[in-house]
């Protein structure tokens, strides 16, 4: 009794032919693994990213500041009013002034 399956041609598949089936079949279950690559600001130290968040932070406080001064008059006691000035009002200069301390020489 032979067997295995039947042969789907008149003639049974050579090595090389179910070899190539197999990998037609099994090239499209394969996984690519993706592997993330690091950005080049995620190298920066800790000073210099604290320096860059702090120019952040001073810079959105001036396009705040400038939205509000620019907001009619009849938006003044909205909401969206108290939120800016709140913005504007916060010290920042303050933060940008503190300087982190350095780490383990890494820096």
């Amino acid at each position: 009794m032979p067997r295995g399956r039947k042969p789907q041609g008149e003639t049974p598949l050579t090595d090389a032919e179910r070899q190539a089936r197999y990998r037609a079949r099994h090239h499209m279950l394969r996984r690519v693994v993706v592997v993330p690559r690091r950005k080049a600001a995620e190298r920066r130290s800790r000073l210099e990213r604290w320096h860059d968040a702090t120019a952040e932070l001073l810079a959105l406080q001036a396009d705040y500041a400038a939205w509000l001064e620019a907001l009619p008059e009849a938006l003044h006691g909205t909401a969206t009013a108290e939120a800016l000035q709140a913005i504007v009002d916060l010290d920042l200069e303050t933060i940008a002034a503190v300087e982190p301390p350095r780490g383990y020489g890494r820096d």
